[in-house]
């Protein structure tokens, strides 16, 4: 199959509800579009995700059924669960720093200390507040310096989780058009037993799932109805 342009994606993908079992996916063509899943943008690119690629069939039904056995999970072929790891922040500075260090070698000098600094002193000290009590205080004088000059204000426990799950929906994004560009369908869901569905991956306490995407062949009952979109000009507002 010719591969389709990012408009034909676009257009093509659809959140498909029922998937044809008789049509199988290939694991690795999945797996190749949760690489490019892995190129999306991200805050300051510390890259706060983890991708789970469920393929094995008890497990597939065992998160079917947290689930709430919805159509779009119970008829999968395959499962893609992103994973929002804020927790892992000083392992991806640490893996940032590396890199500059090691591929800038001969540049400029005052570009690679910006550089550093930025990873080693301003995103420390905004991830250190992601304690409740720390994080709070923090936020009392971020909007206290507010008051004389231009402040990002968002740095509470809430407002970090916010951005680790920003992100991590931007890579689900290019992961389902990158589906789509290949012929494949998808479907995010929202509905699942969180605390269940973290015990059957064996996730870390701190760590928080995205969404669950259903994979597979779109039968034509799966797609429930035309596509239907708020009037354009009701949200588009040129400035």
């Amino acid at each position: 199959m010719k591969e389709k342009t990012v408009s034909e994606a676009i257009h093509f993908r659809r959140s498909v509800r029922i998937f044809d079992p008789e049509q199988s996916i290939k694991s690795m063509v999945v797996k190749k579009c949760i690489e490019q899943a892995s190129l999306a943008p991200t805050s300051s690119n510390l890259q706060l995700w983890e991708f789970y690629h469920i393929q094995s069939k008890d497990l597939l039904k065992n998160v079917a059924k947290v689930c709430y056995n919805q159509p779009a999970a119970k008829t999968a072929q395959e499962l893609v669960i992103p994973v929002v790891r804020v927790d892992l922040w000083p392992n991806r500075i640490q893996s940032n720093v590396d890199y500059i260090k090691n591929s800038n070698k001969g540049s400029d000098e005052k570009k690679i200390k910006g550089a550093l600094d930025y990873y080693q002193k301003v995103i420390p000290k905004l991830y250190k507040g992601t304690s409740r009590l720390r994080g709070f205080f923090h936020s009392i004088k971020i909007n206290l310096d507010g008051l004389k000059k231009v402040t990002y204000r968002e740095v509470k426990t809430h407002d970090l989780r916010v951005v680790g799950h920003k992100s991590t929906a931007l890579a689900a994004q290019n992961f389902m058009v990158s589906m789509a560009a290949l012929g494949y369908d998808t479907c995010p869901m929202e509905g699942f037993d969180s605390v269940r569905l973290k015990a059957l991956l064996k996730l870390p306490k701190k760590a928080e799932i995205s969404m669950v995407i259903g994979c597979g062949i779109r039968k034509e009952e799966g797609l429930y109805g035309e596509r239907f979109r708020i009037p354009f000009e009701e949200v588009y507002f040129k400035k």
